[in-house]
């Protein structure tokens, strides 16, 4: 058995966490490769962070391409071999004529858990304006979704098994930059990385729109590191590369912004 209460010490998403490890336990007891349910990315973040200290078992998360938020995680013993096709996902093209009648991110969702499916069971949705949209889900849905997802907001649509190498990928645009710091303060780094004001950063800290490894965060002081990732609503992702003390004593910042 694994140590559980141990591995839950400092976890915010107990529930979805306990699930996970006994999704591990399974997978010791029976030799074979468990399956999660989607997970957003701050049960994700903290998955990885409490496998990183298992030698019994192995994970691997996917939700389709390298940049999608919502992925699944398979789970198998060491001594078996995992990767992300080891991950089970179908991908779904929702096809309509949305040209008089743009639906949103909200819309689909909101339109295919009208059908009467949990979240969890459903990853990204790729809106592509009048054609529709694509999204990713477990493929058990697929033709449960084939047969009662018909309309969002006005229009009619057709749900037809997709190939995940056909995903309409947009390619997030990524700017590198450097940045010379007197501390690894939260809002010095991020209002650098993100090119805007120190007091207006401070004002997405203490608003809790920003997190960091997907925790929110509401000191400016916070200290960040090498391999952290800041994400503030509505304005991308920043991470946070290599960090080398220059002859002044200041903290030289590897920076990467995804938009």
């Amino acid at each position: 058995m694994l140590p559980k209460e141990e591995l839950l010490k400092g976890i915010e998403n107990r529930e979805t966490i306990t699930r996970i490890i006994d999704l591990a336990e399974q997978a010791i007891r029976t030799w074979e490769i468990t399956q999660s349910d989607f997970l957003s990315p701050p049960e994700i973040f903290e998955s990885e962070a409490i496998f990183q200290k298992l030698t019994e078992v192995e994970l691997v998360s996917w939700g389709g391409y390298p940049q999608a938020e919502r992925k699944r995680l398979a789970i198998a013993r060491s001594d078996l071999p995992i990767d992300t096709s080891s991950v089970e996902l179908t991908a779904i093209n929702i096809e309509g004529n949305f040209l008089f009648d743009t639906a949103t991110h909200r819309d689909f969702l909101g339109s295919m858990l009208g059908t009467g499916i949990v979240r969890e069971k459903t990853g990204d949705i790729i809106v592509l304006g009048e054609r529709g949209a694509q999204a990713i889900v477990v493929p058990e849905l697929v033709e449960y979704l084939e047969i009662n997802f018909q309309q969002v907001r006005s229009v009619p649509v057709k749900i037809k098994p997709l190939e995940l190498s056909d995903l309409r990928i947009r390619e997030p645009k990524k700017k590198e930059l450097t940045t010379v710091e007197a501390s690894m303060r939260l809002d010095a780094v991020a209002s650098a990385g993100f090119g805007m004001s120190r007091s207006k950063m401070v004002d997405f800290i203490e608003g809790g729109d920003v997190r960091v490894n997907w925790k929110e965060i509401s000191q400016a002081s916070y200290q960040v590191k090498s391999g952290d990732l800041i994400a503030i609503r509505g304005k991308g992702r920043l991470e946070i590369g290599e960090v080398a003390i220059t002859k002044k004593e200041r903290y030289r910042v590897q920076l990467t912004r995804y938009v």
